[in-house]
């Protein structure tokens, strides 16, 4: 298959994946694979170990390959720490895998499904199609007994490989791996990459204290003073811990292609521990791979699921649409780390796509931004829901941040927008008219919020000198003629222009810009009392004309 040309990074690693899976087994269904711990909230880092393979298979089944992509849920993974914001009383819980401790809310079977459920929601609105598979269920089954017993057998070689890199003391370079963090015994005859929970008290606090290939037989004890032999070929409780784990997955399932943080991609790290791990005890090879960088949120430091607080994917949707968030993904590399903003930054992350979806319109876009969006758009399975009438989010915003979210003065002030094509009903501009309500109602300060007058500032009305009395006049004698949102915004700032003898469309001076502000601050205090706020044309339509005239009348 031939290269792609003028191709954006996603097709570029497309191609690398079916160059390479043609190389290993010509007509084999590619895998693509993502990993998750549903250990607390699913934030928006984490979206981006799915967004990465997910692009990639996508691209790569638009082509029509056949490509699969994973989601491996490392539920069975030990709850580390109880995360903010949980009762301290799970405390109890820790060291248990996370199938087994209650769901805190009491509305799901496990802590586990408490956090997937969210996070499966989130993955369907943005087109994502997986298929899962549950670690607990995997290990519990036995499906991985014979890949345990290989691992138990050749203890001594996996010994040997992770002893190549721990005198290195590899730590990535965010202060370690995370949940990758395991126990990985010490060098010498004593190591033994099965970790059991314990039969009584079903945590992983527990030694291997010998172990007979044999016959399979395993001793281990536990800190809650439990001591058990078990024969590991029947035995379905406790994993192989991490570093093996992972390359023992890459083998078991026939990954393809996986991405990983930077934290697991430094010298000495899970990834290449694992590269040698797969090769030479499992039989298999290494993925291809791409390390992804963090994704932070604008005012935060890097996430954490444990420390709580953490914006997840449902959160985003609440007040993005799926194209958007999709388009956050998408048109940064792997290696870029970015920043999502919840802040007033969000009004200008909708205008940068929209100004993309102008472009694509009128077929000026750079053949990568073209592709870019359309990854963002859709995926193989075909388009993503849009709203059909997509006015300015900065525009959605201040308008329902003024009627309070009242929805028939929102749809007057909205025909006003929209006076050559009148919007016939709030449906045309859903999906996005409710995102902007949700973020004005979760993400504006109270002090923020606009609050238009219900009476006239008579004090500061008489106490206008004649230069700004005369621009009042100026404005209201021109605003009927000027009622829609172009009209508004020639005139605003035409009164200054006026006042100083000027045609409305003069060039602005320093001394013109100076004016305007003044002008605009006075307006914003007679109309809502403060010196900012909305944009001004949008902020008279949306206060209407006749009160407009009345807030505005200077004696």
């Amino acid at each position: 298959m031939a290269k792609s040309t003028e191709a954006d990074w996603v097709a570029r690693a497309a191609d690398d994946v079916i160059a390479e899976a043609e190389r290993r087994a010509p007509g084999a269904k590619i895998v693509c694979a993502s990993g998750i711990s549903p250990s607390g909230p699913i934030h928006l880092g984490n979206l981006r170990e799915i967004m990465v393979p997910h692009l990639i298979a996508d691209e790569i089944k638009s082509r029509g390959v056949d490509c699969e992509h994973i989601l491996s849920w490392d539920d069975y993974d030990r709850l580390r720490k109880v995360p903010a914001g949980q009762p301290a009383e799970f405390a109890e819980h820790i060291g248990r895998p996370l199938t087994s401790v209650p769901d805190p809310s009491g509305a799901y079977a496990s802590w586990s499904d408490h956090f997937k459920a969210p996070f499966r929601a989130a993955l369907a609105a943005l087109g994502v199609e997986v298929r899962e598979i549950s670690q607990t269920e995997q290990y519990t089954s036995g499906a991985y007994r014979e890949q345990v017993l290989l691992a138990m057998r050749e203890r001594h070689r996996v010994d040997e490989v992770l002893g190549r890199y721990r005198t290195k003391k590899a730590k990535a370079a965010e202060g370690g791996e995370g949940a990758a963090e395991d126990d990985e015994g010490g060098a010498g005859s004593g190591y033994y990459p099965y970790k059991p929970y314990c039969g009584v008290c079903g945590r992983d606090l527990t030694k291997v204290t010998g172990y007979d290939e044999a016959t399979t037989e395993l001793s281990y004890v536990c800190e809650c003073g439990h001591t058990e032999t078990v024969l590991l070929s029947e035995h379905n409780s406790g994993k192989l811990v991490w570093k093996v784990d992972w390359p023992m997955r890459w083998a078991y399932e026939g990954v393809t292609f996986e991405s990983g943080g930077v934290d697991h991609s430094s010298p000495g790290s899970s990834f290449t521990v694992g590269g040698q791990l797969v090769r030479e005890i499992f039989g298999g090879l290494p993925p291809v791979y791409l390390p992804y960088s963090f994704v932070g949120i604008s005012g935060m430091a890097k996430m954490s699921s444990s420390k709580g607080g953490v914006p997840t994917a449902e959160d985003a949707l609440r007040i993005m649409e799926p194209q958007l968030l999709r388009w956050l993904y998408a048109r940064r590399q792997p290696k870029q780390a970015f920043n999502i903003s919840f802040d007033q930054e969000i009004s200008r992350t909708y205008d940068e796509w929209d100004a993309l979806e102008r472009k694509i319109a009128d077929g000026s876009a750079a053949p990568v931004d073209a592709a870019v969006h359309a990854r963002a758009a859709r995926t193989a399975l075909g388009e993503l829901p849009v709203t059909p009438r997509k006015l300015p989010f900065r525009t959605l915003a201040s308008v329902v941040d003024i009627t309070t979210g009242d929805d028939e003065q929102t749809l007057r002030i909205l025909r006003d927008f929209t006076l050559d094509d009148p919007i016939a009903s709030l449906d045309e501009t859903r999906p996005r008219l409710d995102k902007a309500e949700t973020w004005v109602n979760t993400h504006v300060e109270d002090e923020q919020r606009t609050r238009v007058r219900t009476e006239p500032d008579k004090e500061t009305l008489d106490s206008l000198g004649e230069p700004d009395r005369e621009a009042l006049r100026l404005l209201l004698d021109r605003l009927s003629d000027h009622w829609s949102l172009d009209g508004l915004t020639t005139l605003v700032y035409a009164v200054p222009k006026l006042q100083a003898g000027l045609d409305a469309d003069a060039k602005p001076t320093p001394e013109l810009k100076a004016a305007q502000r003044s002008f605009f601050a006075l307006l914003y205090q007679l109309l809502v009392g403060r010196d900012t706020g909305p944009r001004l044309p949008t902020l008279l339509l949306a206060v209407g004309e006749q009160r407009v005239r009345e807030l505005l009348a200077a004696g």
